[in-house]
């Protein structure tokens, strides 16, 4: 009795506040873990609805090959990890593998691709490898806790977290077999692993600095602006009040220096690693189609230069660099859509645009708070705010100077550093005055509600409230930001229901993905990818419907401009119905004549080729025939005469087709009138 009654009262106060603190962190750990249930479980249920969309057969094909046959030349325009870690899954299926036909390379991987998955239980496939891409985005949330628990406490942890968990664009595309969600993944974890160095520098810190930004760098060519990135950031850490004195300036600026080497040697042996320390991006003496000199071509002098010089010293993988050529030539000519018009080319709005669209009204709110907490000065312009803002803003800017404009996934990382970042915000209003908290709990309840809305199909095509929905999303915007192919399942669904046996389809993904894949009974209708990779359609110039067509085809984006599209007179029409925000269904009977000359120009370019000059001839005086004014048919016969050299009446076509630039757009007809010209004056031998 007497050791009881003596016994120091602080002891049992320090036993029971241990006690307090660990089921405080049971609590917070039971919540993670829970956050990041819902999350996997919204992605499992959803994609299982969906089918294959746009890049996943070439990612997943990509993927099975590196692994197989060390094979890094099917995809090379994006680094291996994403979609390695997606095929591991199915290298125990004993799947029947296409024969290589050493293609061009995209036509190569996304067709054969094709061919692996549908060959064999596509059904199994396509899930496997989703949930294998799922992990990033599972290990993604996860960072997003830490990091912002880190910099702002565990509540704003947890908050951040649940805005992960329900954020619509991450679900979209969190479980696709697409590079996106692992990008964003290893660029956060790069700038927390550097926010934590530059806090308390040491060798484990900065090892772990170096792995994830090597993790990113064989996720996503983007991985290049980390250099500028951190720079940026360590410009402002020299630049704090604390380091004013020249001495410490300079022993800080040195620190850094020798910090940066160690990352980028470090990021760079991990990316050897991957591609298995070899330089040859393909086994066996199978070359790169095209070669790397020929990719060169389409990028700037000095961009050229600098990757031909990489490659010529095998400073990094043939795969990465030719890939890295390849984005960048391709942003240089990539279409775009956006608030209802074709664009020729990118314009700087478009990620804006598309952040203010697809960010959920709760989102928007919680960042107007930060920006309120931050000018009130509730919030102060710490270090954690800058780590949380340079990098993203960055990011965008270089995003809105890119001309690839094909979807809002491109800066999903933007809208992961947002839920860190208003976390903090909604954290400082709170500690200021909690009465904030129920006006962020009913932000966050508004951020939930939106995209459970969405929930299960309409992910893809989300936009919020003040645009109407998912449903109007097309009025806006288009390609993964609406219609990916990943709606042939309710596409077939909508047709057996209606026990329709024959129709057309002008859909978006033929044929890298074919709607006969998923059983639906319709004939092809040319569509600028059919063209692309040379799928002979034969289409008479009145068709019956039904009439199926992708939201993304009846824009008419990829090809330009809208005075391109030969089916702008559906635009008119009202559908008999829509299928998941982005199949359109026409029925009745309907006047094609420029479809019908557009699927007789996609057979010349084969023709041509093989030297059957006179039997591209003979398509493209069909293809004038059922369209006279159509600009592509006019083009394509001039071309057929001048192989065959009749010049003169090369020069006379070229010369009609001139005027009808003047109902395009003036993003087009920058594009076009010198074409033209040019072909004038080929034809006239000038």
């Amino acid at each position: 009795m007497s050791q009881l009654s003596t016994a120091d009262p602080g002891v049992n106060s320090d036993r029971g506040d241990a006690s307090r603190a660990s089921r405080r962190r049971l609590w917070t750990w039971g919540g993670v873990v829970l956050l990041l249930a819902i999350l996997l479980g919204q992605l499992a249920y959803s994609v299982r609805q969906e089918s294959l969309s746009w890049d996943e057969g070439d990612h997943i094909f990509a993927g099975y090959m590196a692994l197989k046959h060390k094979d890094h030349g099917l995809n090379p325009e994006h680094p291996p990890l994403v979609k390695m870690v997606a095929a591991l899954p199915l290298l125990v299926m004993n799947l029947r593998e296409p024969a290589l036909q050493n293609r061009y390379f995209k036509t190569e991987a996304y067709l054969s691709g094709r061919d692996l998955i549908f060959a064999n239980d596509f059904e199994r496939i396509i899930f496997r490898a989703r949930m294998g891409a799922a992990l990033f985005c599972v290990l993604l949330g996860l960072v997003v806790f830490l990091t912002a628990r880190e910099m702002f406490g565990t509540g704003a942890g947890l908050l951040a977290l649940a805005l992960v968990a329900f954020e619509p664009n991450l679900l979209a595309h969190g479980a696709m077999v697409t590079t996106d969600t692992g990008a964003a993944c290893f660029l956060l974890a790069s700038i927390y692993a550097f926010y934590r160095y530059v806090k308390a520098p040491s060798l484990g810190r900065l090892v772990l600095v170096g792995l994830a930004a090597g993790l990113f760098a064989i996720t996503k060519h983007s991985a290049v602006l980390l250099a500028p990135m951190m720079g940026l950031l360590a410009i402002t850490e020299i630049a704090r009040p604390r380091a004013a004195h020249a001495q410490g300036r300079t022993r800080q600026t040195l620190g850094f220096v020798l910090a940066a080497l160690a990352i980028v040697l470090i990021a760079a042996g991990l990316l050897w690693t991957c591609y298995g320390f070899r330089y040859q991006a393909r086994p066996d003496g199978w070359q790169l189609n095209p070669p790397m000199v020929e990719t060169l071509r389409g990028l700037a002098p000095h961009e050229a230069k600098a990757v031909a010089a990489l490659a010529g010293w095998h400073l990094l993988p043939e795969s990465y660099l030719y890939g890295l050529a390849d984005v960048r030539a391709v942003a240089n000519v990539w279409p775009s859509y956006v608030f209802g018009k074709v664009y020729a080319h990118g314009v700087w709005f478009y990620f804006p645009v598309s952040f203010l669209i697809k960010a959920t009204l709760g989102m928007l709110g919680l960042l107007l708070l930060t920006a309120f907490a931050l000018g009130a000065r509730r919030m102060r312009f710490s270090r954690e705010v800058l780590f949380l803002v340079l990098p993203p803003g960055l990011y965008m800017l270089v995003s809105m100077t890119s001309q690839l404009n094909i979807g809002v996934r491109h800066i999903l990382l933007v809208f992961v550093f947002g839920c860190v970042l208003v976390a903090g915000g909604a954290r400082a209003l709170i500690r200021s005055d909690r009465r904030w908290t129920w006006l962020v709990a009913v932000l966050l309840l508004l951020h939930v509600a939106s995209s459970i809305r969405a929930f299960p199909t309409s992910y893809m095509a989300y936009s919020n409230e003040l645009w109407g929905g998912p449903s109007q999303t097309h009025k806006y915007l288009t390609d993964s930001s609406t219609d990916w192919g990943q709606q042939l399942k309710a596409t077939k669904r909508y047709v057996d229901q209606r026990g329709i046996k024959e129709c057309w389809f002008a859909y978006f993904v033929e044929p890298a993905i074919r709607a006969s894949d998923y059983g639906i009974p319709c004939r092809p209708l040319p569509t600028a990818d059919t063209g692309f990779f040379d799928l002979a359609t034969d289409v008479p110039p009145v068709i019956e419907g039904p009439v199926l067509m992708s939201v993304s085809d009846l824009t008419g984006y990829e090809l330009g401009s809208n005075a391109l599209n030969p089916y702008r007179d559906f635009q008119k029409l009202t559908p008999s119905a829509v299928i998941e925000h982005g199949v359109w269904v026409f029925d009745g009977t309907f006047q094609v004549p420029e479809a019908a000359a557009l699927s007789r120009v996609q057979k010349i370019r084969p023709l041509l080729r093989a030297g059957q000059h006179h039997a591209a001839l003979a398509e493209a005086q069909a293809a004038v025939g059922f369209a006279p004014e159509s600009l592509l048919a006019l083009m394509a016969y001039g071309e057929a005469l001048q192989r065959l050299g009749r010049r003169d009446e090369a020069h006379a076509v070229f010369e009609k087709a001139l005027p009808l630039t003047r109902n395009m757009e003036p993003s087009a007809q920058e594009i076009w009138i010198p074409r033209i010209q040019r072909r004038i004056a080929g034809a006239a031998g000038e």
